[in-house]
């Protein structure tokens, strides 16, 4: 493991992206406070949100989907639903009057 400032991260990033194969972790501190640690990238776990899934479906807490496909297939597209000019105006007209 190696540290480094922020200032000397910035100026030299390229260098200590390169040092990661070798080093495998860098801290990043501010005025001597660790704030950021640089690592590799877990090959095991690419996507986190695929695991914590997993974990609440493993937990009850969610279930999944019994359906395959677009729930939302046969729904018509915004283009297809064609509304009288004037139709938006009136309706909100409409419900001001009522208050």
């Amino acid at each position: 493991m190696i540290s480094t400032g922020i200032r000397d991260l910035k100026n030299n990033l390229s260098r200590y992206i390169r040092r990661l194969g070798v080093e495998k972790r860098i801290v990043v501190t501010d005025h001597g406070t660790v704030v950021a640690e640089l690592r590799l990238p877990d090959p095991q776990s690419e996507d986190p949100r695929a695991d914590r899934y997993a974990a609440l479906v493993a937990a009850g807490v969610v279930h999944p989907a019994t359906d395959a496909g677009d729930p939302l297939a046969d729904w018509p597209s915004p283009n297809e639903l064609s509304l009288p000019p004037g139709t938006v105006t009136a309706l909100i007209d409409e419900d001001r009057a009522d208050r």
